[in-house]
């Protein structure tokens, strides 16, 4: 399994790093370029014209890297994975498309997103639930406790996938940013991998734990390779297409490892991500005033004078703190 799961990093790294120099150029002759918030941070303008839809880039590496290292790498289990990580990257693709074809930040508009969202959201919690085994008991994070919740878990799972999705998108914000926290969230996931296999916890799923960790190994490998275009200064941006394909890869993994409230622990920055762009507009709607300098949390500590690598790399270590404190929660879980 240790073999298998490095072989994986190892050959979407390897995809990614083939697949960039190709696909980054014929990104700038289609002139996608990413365009810039003017409310946003002024340093950021000059960011401008940069190509998007980079998503591709590692969304080939995860692919390839699953389809042949994977032991059963056709099982209803990976398949599910896979089609619900590209189902959100091709909703990610349509409104960079979108964003390309008008010029300016507005592509798909957000009743449409999150349509197309919860509806492969349910399809999701459908699909593991009744045919891949996966049943609708939720653990408690940090305990061995089991709630049944019945009907009600299809809801939860929607709002698991969709909020997951749409937190990994807001931290997209800054270069390396959300490749390199994901990278530490899904090397978390392939030690809550190994965890399941040795204790049995996921006994019925019809997804082998080993391959869940060779889809979490090339989700790792997929994004550390991706970070040798997107590193400051980035040559290319993952757009929504990577963003929310991320997200979706993380949910469904979250879905079929059953740590869907871990994931919460797991994807902490995404979380305060998320969470700061809530505050701030609740905020803001009753007060007039705003708690942040700007949101999401990023740009805060960016127009308080830290440069834009300080802030990245303050955020991974935060990352790996809560990857290592996700992982503890769900050895608590499965003893």
């Amino acid at each position: 399994m240790v073999e298998k799961i490095f072989m994986a990093v190892g050959v979407a790294l390897l995809v990614s790093l083939i697949v960039g120099p190709f696909l980054i150029p014929v990104l700038r002759v289609l002139k996608f370029g990413q365009s810039i918030r003017d409310d946003g941070p002024q340093r950021h303008l000059s960011k401008a014209g940069t190509p998007t839809m980079g998503g591709l880039i590692f969304l080939c590496g995860i692919v390839v890297a699953v389809l042949l290292i994977a032991e059963r790498p056709y099982s209803p289990g990976l398949l599910t994975l896979l089609g619900i990580t590209l189902g959100f990257g091709l909703i990610g693709f349509l409104d960079d498309f979108l964003k390309v074809l008008r010029k300016r930040n507005l592509g798909l508009r957000a009743k449409q997103k999150l349509a197309g969202e919860f509806l492969l959201a349910l399809v999701l919690a459908g699909a593991s639930a009744m045919f891949l085994g996966r049943g609708t008991i939720v653990g408690i994070p940090f305990t061995s406790l089991e709630i049944n919740l019945g009907i009600l878990y299809y809801p939860l799972v929607a709002l698991v996938v969709v909020s997951a999705t749409n937190a990994v998108n807001l931290t997209d914000g800054l270069d390396g940013l959300a490749a390199g926290c994901t990278a530490f969230v899904a090397i978390g996931y392939i030690l809550i991998s190994i965890l399941a296999v040795k204790s049995g916890f996921l006994e019925g799923v019809a997804v082998n734990s080993s391959d869940l960790a060779v889809f979490a190994a090339a989700v790792t490998g997929g994004c550390l390779g991706f970070l040798r275009f997107n590193l400051h200064p980035a040559r290319v941006f993952m757009g929504d297409c990577g963003s929310l394909a991320l997200g979706g890869a993380l949910a469904g993994l979250a879905i079929l490892s059953k740590s869907e409230l871990v994931l919460i622990i797991l994807g902490g920055v995404y979380v305060l991500e998320a969470l700061s762009v809530i505050i701030q507009v609740i905020s803001f709607q009753t007060r007039g005033k705003r708690i942040f300098r700007m949101s999401p949390l990023h740009h805060h500590f960016e127009l308080g004078g830290w440069s834009e690598k300080k802030v990245v790399t303050v955020f991974w270590m935060v990352a790996v703190i809560f990857a290592l404190l996700g992982v503890f929660s769900y050895s608590l879980m499965v003893i």
